[in-house]
């Protein structure tokens, strides 16, 4: 088992019996077994991103994380962003010299990647100069880079296009044994996920097999309840 919650909440800062404000997520149960690939889905609000952030700091070791802001440090270039996600394989020695000049080693290795990723041709740039989706795709580089048997992914395709979004969302799965992403495009949930999970209000709502449903069930899992909260 890669991860299992029992019945857990959780709250941002601090949260009496009493207090009126609700908590990010409320009495979650889960597990996910090595191999699954689970696509979270559910309105802005609904305690997706807490729950990647529960499930990550459950097991951090062994996860690529891209969270939401990708994490970037803007004043390094792409190669140094994506070399990040490698850091603790290398002493710090090593990591402060390729800073500067990089390694032939993990310079090929990244060439590569930035390939797939198609940012070739920006490896020397600084991110503050990139566009967002261009961002996007140097934050998914940096969790490939990690080399880890499971991806947390908080919208991490949400500023590609179309074709971009299919080709590296298949190629993050191809890579990592076991995945958990969140997505509001429900068809590229369908389309790549074995496993939904739908969050309404901090709750899990509906998790099941991904065979049978249509994109109408989804889209009736987003619509609003009767009092037109999300």
């Amino acid at each position: 088992m890669i991860f299992h919650l029992d019945q857990q909440t959780f709250s941002y800062g601090k949260r009496s019996a009493h207090s009126a404000e609700p908590a990010a997520l409320s009495d979650i149960s889960l597990s996910i077994k090595a191999g699954e690939k689970v696509a979270l889905i559910g309105p802005s609000g609904a305690g997706k991103s807490s729950l990647l952030n529960l499930l990550y700091h459950n097991s951090p070791l062994q996860s690529a994380w891209c969270p939401q802001d990708g994490g970037l440090v803007d004043s390094l270039s792409v190669y140094n962003n994506i070399f990040s996600g490698g850091l603790e394989r290398h002493s710090t020695l090593y990591n402060l010299v390729n800073l500067l000049r990089p390694f032939a080693a993990p310079r090929k290795e990244i060439e590569v990647l930035a390939r797939q990723l198609g940012l070739r041709d920006k490896l020397f740039t600084s991110v503050d100069q990139l566009s967002g989706g261009q961002r996007q795709r140097v934050a998914l580089g940096r969790a490939l880079y990690r080399q880890q048997p499971v991806f947390l992914g908080d919208e991490p395709v949400s500023s590609l296009d179309p074709l971009q979004a299919d080709e590296l969302l298949a190629l993050v799965l191809k890579q990592h044994e076991t995945a958990v992403v969140s997505l509001h495009n429900r068809r590229l949930a369908l389309n790549h996920f074995d496993r939904i999970i739908t969050l309404r209000a901090g709750r899990i709502v509906f998790d099941g097999p991904s065979a049978g449903l249509t994109m109408a069930h989804l889209d009736a899992m987003y619509e609003v309840d009767a009092s037109g909260a999300e």
